[in-house]
């Protein structure tokens, strides 16, 4: 009888041994998945507005993960461009924002077709509102998107070659020898003194003024000028102290001319022991910081640029060069000639500087870029290149200094 009833109790204690460890196991697990649920929230709230506790008092974007890569950009520029003149005319920040929605930013899972199937539903006539309203992102991805790319592609005038230009265009265009540019304090449009205005092409044939609708934006290296890039963003730099590299390197030969990228105002110019000599262009929008560093040692930008300078987009701006992580000016000590080339995205002017700063990976927008590269030409007896055709945007003239 003994033995049975030990026999009994020992079961007993197995069974609530077992309950107690599934019992405990269940709990852990119910406890994995609240922190699951509430993570998941948390991410979801930060993209759009930081963290919950600062949605009401802090609701700009603290974060953009740009993975649209060239083709994308390609694919929804070209829509743009080709339905400019037409009802419905299709905006490539908005179908690359739907597709960023549809595919949680992950442009790895980009597919051509995706891009056409939207096309066709918006010309069609449905509307991009009724095509997003599942979308629970598609708001976040479409301020983030302009953030990087608004100003890149609209309407402006340039200078072309005469013998480029179409039938059409010669009817209504000024075929001159000077340059019709409207004049500002600091002499022409792009900021250059009259005299130093490239009147010709460097065959000698006059240029006309067209008015495009297209890329405004330019490549930061001008044309004709070779260079070298991988994409780099992320990795790792020791000078000074461990950290990413928040930047896009283009090795290239010393004396390159660096190109403002968008038209805008200097926000920073001169020595800085991390980037050497170096540009800060800010959009007039606000949104962007562009940053061109290690320029050239003893002649690194323009010689009229200054702190508030306005510079347009396809202007010569500085020199590609080696200067930099060294405290002392002037001082090259970096091995490869090459331009930092950064875009910093600006929601609120807290995020400008310190902990809070927003750079994205340039190396498809560099790409994508390349098919819009500024001319330059050499101006006799200086170290000063500047652009052969000249271009009026239309925002630098709403801009006054």
């Amino acid at each position: 009888m003994n033995k049975l009833r030990k026999k009994f109790l020992a079961g007993t204690d197995r069974l609530l041994l077992f309950m107690h460890k599934h019992r405990i196991r269940l709990i852990i697990g119910l406890e994995l998945l609240a922190v699951g649920i509430l993570l998941h929230s948390w991410i979801s709230q930060k993209l759009l507005t930081g963290s919950p506790a600062e949605a009401d008092t802090d609701s700009y974007i603290k974060w953009v993960d740009f993975t649209v890569p060239c083709e994308a950009m390609t694919q929804a520029f070209r829509y743009d461009v080709d339905t400019c003149q037409q009802d419905p005319h299709l905006n490539w920040i908005e179908l690359l924002a739907s597709l960023g929605a549809q595919y949680g930013g992950d442009f790895s899972r980009y597919q051509p077709e995706d891009m056409d199937r939207l096309a066709e539903q918006l010309k069609n006539g449905t509307s991009m509102e009724e095509l997003t309203q599942n979308q629970k992102y598609y708001t976040y991805y479409l301020e983030a998107y302009t953030a990087v790319l608004d100003g890149m592609v609209g309407l402006y005038e340039i200078q072309i070659p005469e013998s480029e230009a179409p039938d059409f265009a010669l009817s209504d265009a000024q075929i001159q020898e000077g340059d019709p540019s409207p004049q500002n304090s600091s002499g022409s449009e792009s900021g250059l003194p009259e005299s130093e205005v490239v009147l010709l092409t460097p065959s000698g044939e006059k240029k006309v003024w067209v008015t495009k609708y297209g890329l405004k934006a330019f490549h930061p290296l001008a044309k004709n000028f070779p260079y070298s890039h991988y994409d780099d963003f992320g990795v790792s730099r020791s000078y000074g102290y461990r950290r990413q590299h928040l930047g896009h390197d283009m090795m290239g030969q010393t004396g390159t001319p660096v190109i403002a990228v968008e038209s805008g105002v200097v926000e920073s110019i001169g020595w800085n022991q991390y980037g050497g000599w170096r540009i800060g262009i800010r959009s007039f929008d606000k949104k962007r910081y562009y940053y061109y560093a290690h320029l050239r040692k003893d002649y690194p930008y323009q010689s009229i640029l200054e702190e508030g300078s306005i510079v347009t987009a396809g202007d010569v701006i500085g020199y590609l060069g080696r200067t930099g992580y060294s405290a002392e000016e002037n001082t090259n000590n970096l091995e490869e000639p090459h331009l930092h080339f950064g875009l910093q995205l600006i929601f609120d002017e807290s995020q400008k500087e310190g902990n809070n700063e927003i750079w994205i990976d340039c190396y498809e927008l560099i790409k994508f870029l390349s098919i819009n590269r500024s001319e330059s030409v050499k101006k006799e007896g200086t170290k000063e290149w500047t652009r052969i055709y000249q271009m009026k945007d239309p925002a630098v003239g709403t801009i006054t200094q």
